[in-house]
């Protein structure tokens, strides 16, 4: 059978949405291991990657179940939702490959004034303390400030040297995923309308 058919659109279908699953266990086996380890302090950090994993998973698996069943209402949730999470990630990740220089501090000091458990890990991991300018008189969990003299970079120029590089790293991760998503929509779509020929003939169509 050609591979517009209906055994290789299901095929195909069931193929991306297992990738979907095992990208969904990896985000919550990383949030697990780095909240076990230490590595990732705020809770809110951590739960926001389960979350999503979660969410991801729960997708991927309606559109697996709705393409070895050939269930139409399925499939139909399953197209709606993907595509609203195309739109969704695609706009993000234009949003990450557009940002100049001044927007990334600012949307960095947001971020930074939000936790103060993600103040401890940024200043724990890249041994920096505050993060425009370094308060001597205050406490600071990097490893520089209990040095004698207290030496210590600000955290903003240290993730600066990065956070471009970073952006972008994310924005074209999430642009190829986007457009996988588009595709499992297409998918859907397609395998949806395709008659099954194992079923009646009169059942369907």
């Amino acid at each position: 059978m050609v591979c517009g058919g209906f055994s290789c659109t299901r095929n195909s279908l069931c193929a991306l949405n297992i990738l979907y699953v095992l990208v969904s266990l990896l985000l919550i086996g990383v949030a697990a291991w780095g909240k076990w380890f230490g590595l990732v302090s705020s809770i809110q950090v951590v739960a926001g990657v389960i979350g999503v994993g979660i969410f991801l998973f729960l997708v991927a698996f309606m559109g697996l179940c709705g393409a070895l069943n050939h269930h139409q209402v399925l499939l139909f949730f399953y197209m709606i939702i993907l595509f609203i999470v195309f739109v969704v990630q695609f706009s993000v990740s234009c949003a990450c490959l557009a940002l100049n220089k001044d927007q990334q501090n600012s949307l960095l000091e947001v971020g930074w004034n939000k936790s103060e458990a993600t103040q401890t890990d940024i200043e724990k991991t890249l041994d920096c303390c505050g993060f425009s300018h370094v308060n001597y008189n205050g406490s600071c969990a990097a490893r520089c400030f209990g040095s004698k003299p207290v030496s210590c970079d600000t955290c903003a120029s240290t993730i600066q040297q990065y956070a471009g590089e970073v952006l972008r790293f994310v924005g074209g991760i999430g642009l190829f995923f986007s457009f996988t998503e588009i595709l499992g929509v297409w998918l859907a779509h397609r395998y949806r309308n395709i008659k099954d020929p194992r079923s009646n003939p009169g059942a369907f169509l």
